[in-house]
């Protein structure tokens, strides 16, 4: 087989003697994430070649993100080699994912055809897929890439105090967790606020598949909604059914998003891990009375399932449960000690500070460090009630004694390593600790602390953006880290064949909008040509959804809000200088490491480099030689 590295605007196939295999790519369309290529084995001889009468289009239209640079690779490792999933063979694509419409211009039809042709040469052996087929995982562990990613330039050399949350962040939970969160709180939603009893025997349960964090769900109508960095409604859930949009146009002014007024009244974000548990109830509890024709409130409905979930929180049973069985609600963390010690042996002061109970973060933090975890931290906090940790200045430490779980009357006059404090906040942290001010130079520091906001020689760790990690930044200008299990997934997935091919797909479609719009002209659209504009348009809307099944939930990439940034998105760009799939991602990197964020990180869109246009018609001759050596 011979080889090419070839840029093209558009193809048609042409027979040709022998088996040719060939990649497409497509410029990046995730933030951080490299894009990979796809194989193409043509089995009935066929090779890809330029259409020399297309010339004229590849050489005045720039090809936007659609461009396609095409090479010669071969993918077959990246597809699932999971004999069982080999065995289970799904049905085919759904033909009309693949049938273009056709336009009465000929150089319109011309295109339509060019990329019909190649779409379905691309998809011979494409099935439909099942997206609870997904093993979606929220362990760490589960895959490989414990890369860390900046947002922003930071220098560990320059950080002397590192905090770490505790859940999601120190330690991990397995499925059963949420689970047993579940179950704990559809059983106060019966006994506690008298719920239909029926309800426990209903076979309702914890869908791993369903939901995502960076939800927010809509107290007055109690739709689980996906928004936008725009805060646009990409899409949502009324129980277990998809919202049509024109009820979400009605709903929202016709403008699929909520004033900022509307939108702090009825939107309750749905953030930390823990959430997915609560969209879960609630889209379970409301298909419940849909299906049993139960008459109901939403706005009631919603806030029950966020009090009883706040009570199993609160109660304490939930946490003992956990804490009494370590092997069943924790994930193994086997780089976690390492990295601890290698951060405190250079010199870093390390803070442990959760919201959670002394015995609870104990048992936890036995089972993962040993049981002389303490030994580690140079202030342990506990119940610190964050966010209000860090707004409310008046909040004074207490000691608690590890005997007896009992908090000390006396007054804390200093932060004493090998002790435990609850309460709190900030303001007393940083006066009780003596924290000082880096300047940079070898001579270490330079004055004690003042002004709070001078601190910025300090990383917290956490994974809740607004409990732990968004007055930090905002407030204190700390540099602050998330850990984001789903980048870790979601990278996985998009190794996959199936996924590349899909988001490659979608960059053809779009480039054809772009094709045929400039061949239709500057004149006003006949219905011809907004029919065909609108069937395509409705095609890669059909993708997104292949794409959003591919990612094993109705909601799709945690990133991204369908072809936009997601809130939780925006938000972790804004106010996280990293973020990375664990705290074990860490054993990758010195403590002196200095971080540099992505060269088109904030970019606009006229600001990337066009690397794959056809500039010059010398460049198209050279690449019509390579394709006639094929």
């Amino acid at each position: 087989m011979k080889t090419a590295s070839i840029l093209v605007s558009s193809f048609v196939a042409t027979r040709t003697v022998g088996t040719t295999a060939f990649v497409l790519v497509a410029p990046p369309v995730w933030p951080n994430v490299r894009q990979e290529s796809i194989i193409v084995t043509t089995s009935v001889g066929y090779a890809p070649v330029i259409d020399r009468k297309c010339q004229h289009r590849a050489l005045s239209l720039p090809l936007h993100a659609a461009s396609l640079d095409v090479d010669i690779n071969n993918l077959s490792n990246s597809s699932d080699s999971n004999p069982e999933r080999q065995n289970d063979v799904p049905p085919p694509l759904p033909s009309d994912m693949l049938d273009l419409p056709r336009h009465s211009h000929e150089g319109v039809n011309e295109i339509l055809v060019e990329t019909e042709d190649l779409l379905k040469k691309m998809h011979e052996q494409s099935k439909a897929v099942d997206s609870k087929s997904v093993r979606r995982s929220m362990t760490p562990t589960s895959n490989s890439n414990d890369a860390i990613y900046a947002n922003t330039y930071v220098d560990l050399g320059k950080v002397d105090t590192i905090g770490f949350d505790y859940d999601y962040t120190l330690v991990h939970y397995t499925d059963e967790l949420l689970e047993l969160l579940y179950d704990m709180a559809l059983t106060r939603l019966v006994n506690d606020r008298f719920y239909p009893g029926e309800m426990l025997t209903a076979g309702l349960k914890y869908d791993p598949f369903f939901s995502i964090r960076g939800l927010a769900v809509d107290k007055e109508t109690g739709w689980i909604t996906h928004l936008s960095y725009t805060h646009k409604v990409a899409v949502a859930w009324e129980g277990r059914e998809k919202v049509e949009t024109s009820r979400i146009y009605t709903e929202y002014r016709g403008k699929r998003a909520l004033n900022p007024k509307d939108r702090k009244a009825r939107l309750k974000p749905l953030n930390d891990l823990f959430s997915m548990a609560e969209c879960c109830l609630i889209a379970d509890t409301i298909q419940y009375f849909k299906d049993n024709n139960i008459d109901y409130c939403p706005s009631n409905t919603v806030t029950d399932i966020l009090g009883a979930i706040r009570d199993t929180h609160i109660s304490g049973d939930f946490h003992r449960l956990v804490a009494g069985n370590p092997e069943m609600y924790f994930d193994p963390t086997p780089h976690l000690k390492a990295v601890l010690t290698n951060l405190k042996d250079s010199g870093k002061r390390l803070i442990f500070a959760s919201n959670s109970p002394f015995w609870y973060v104990d048992a936890g933090m036995k089972y993962v460090l040993g049981d002389n975890w303490m030994d580690l931290w140079d202030a342990i906090i506990v119940s610190a009630g964050k966010p209000a940790f860090y707004t409310e200045p008046r909040r004074p430490f207490r000691e608690v004694d590890t005997a007896t779980n009992r908090v000390r009357f006396q007054k804390v006059d200093k932060l004493r390593k090998g002790k435990v404090y609850t309460g709190g906040c900030l303001q007393e942290l940083t006066r009780l600790m003596d924290w000082s001010v880096f300047n940079g130079s070898k001579d270490g520091p330079t004055n004690y602390m003042g002004a709070l906001s001078l601190n910025s020689n300090v990383l917290y760790i956490g994974d809740s953006l607004f409990a732990d990690l968004v007055d930090a930044k905002r407030e204190f200008g700390w540099i602050t880290a998330a850990v984001t299990p789903e980048v870790g997934f979601e990278m996985e997935v998009q190794k996959k064949k199936d996924f590349i091919l899909v988001d490659k797909t979608i960059g053809f479609l779009l480039n054809a909008l772009r094709l045929v719009q400039a061949e239709m002209g500057t004149s006003v659209h006949t219905e011809e040509d907004s029919m065909v504009l609108d069937r395509l348009e409705n095609l890669v809307s059909k993708w997104r959804d292949r794409e959003t099944e591919l990612l094993g939930n109705p909601f799709g990439s945690v990133f991204r809000a369908r072809y936009q940034p997601s809130l939780f998105a925006h938000s972790l760009r804004r106010y996280c200088d990293l973020y990375m799939n664990s705290v074990g991602s860490l054993r990758n990197y010195s403590p002196q490491h200095r971080f540099y964020p992505e060269p088109a990180f904030r970019l606009l869109a006229h600001e990337i480099s066009k690397t794959t246009h056809i500039r010059d018609s010398v460049q198209l001759k050279e690449i019509l030689g390579e394709m006639d050596s094929i």
